[in-house]
């Protein structure tokens, strides 16, 4: 077997990022000639193409994008590697955060508020989809990833879930509602709903049909920053975690107009079994656990592989 050569594939790892050989050899201090040999030699390492010419420039070829995302997941391990074996004392830590686009955006401050303004951290946020932030936490890019979806469970997942929070739910809208029966307020007030795809809403579906309403639906969001805004918007009561409209609740512009039973939305970091793990994750774990704030809700102090 052809033993890879680390170097070869730093500047491949530069041609690609840069998308030709004339500036990623301008950066690299290197002659394109020689940058150029160098890559054929690791292409043959490879025994693939790696580039393949359009115009002036240079694209990946499939065999490409597999090398460069094996590539950076090496080079983000060994910066992993010394930053954590080193621990120089006054060494600015780095906390790489991935939550889900649909999360609760108060959620996530809350969860990140110890560290929040700390001259010894630096807080790198990403939001996407749950695959591509799993993902990113499995190549090292991420430390831990907020959810409010437990990640499909089969032998070989490498992930262990932290219960963080169980919120409740409630119908939230203008004060002026307040004191209505929950009923009465389901069957005759324009309502905002999570969409057919969320856990909520298979909830909501449930509680409406025992209750015997036919509720009548303003608008539908599977976004809770987009529910919140909708909320204030004056499109309809929305049903929603009071948490996701703390402020609003707090400055009198919107209320809990009624605690929906049996439903809640629960909160999840999730992380990896590593041998050198970022202390930041268990730092902002233990401060988020062991808040007793009662408008949390309940929590959960646990840790279980999935």
């Amino acid at each position: 077997m052809a033993i890879l050569n680390l170097h070869h594939l730093r500047l491949f790892r530069a041609v690609a990022r840069d998308g030709t050989l004339t500036g990623a050899a301008r950066l690299l201090n290197l002659s394109q000639s020689a940058l150029s040999t160098q890559i054929r030699t690791l292409e043959a390492t490879l025994g693939h193409d790696l580039f393949e010419r359009r115009g002036r420039g240079l694209v990946l070829t499939e065999a490409g994008r597999i090398a460069l995302d094996h590539a950076e997941a090496i080079f983000r391990t060994a910066e992993d590697l010394t930053a954590t074996l080193q621990q120089r004392g006054t060494a600015r830590r780095v906390l790489r955060v991935g939550a889900l686009a649909t999360l609760s955006r108060n959620f996530q401050m809350r969860f990140l508020a110890p560290l929040i303004g700390r001259a010894d951290v630096e807080l790198v946020l990403r939001s996407g989809a749950q695959p591509d932030l799993l993902r990113a936490l499995e190549a090292l890019s991420l430390d831990v990833v907020l959810t409010n979806l437990v990640p499909a469970r089969d032998a070989a997942s490498p992930y262990l879930v932290n219960a963080l929070s169980e919120q409740p739910v409630s119908l939230v809208g203008p004060p002026a509602l307040s004191g209505r029966p929950l009923a009465d307020l389901l069957a005759n007030e324009p309502l905002i709903v999570p969409t057919p795809e969320a856990a909520l809403r298979a909830s909501f579906d449930a509680l409406v049909g025992q209750l015997g309403v036919v509720p009548r639906l303003a608008a539908e969001a599977d976004d809770m920053a987009m529910l919140r805004l909708l909320a204030r918007g004056g499109a309809g009561l929305a049903v929603i975690p009071p948490v996701v409209v703390q402020d609003e609740l707090a400055a009198g512009t919107l209320a809990e107009l009624a605690r929906l039973d049996g439903m809640s939305e629960r909160f999840f970091a999730v992380t990896l079994q590593r041998r050198f793990p970022n202390p930041l994750v268990a730092e902002v774990l233990g401060a988020f656990v062991g808040d007793s704030d009662p408008e949390r809700g309940s929590q959960t102090a646990g840790q279980a592989p999935i």
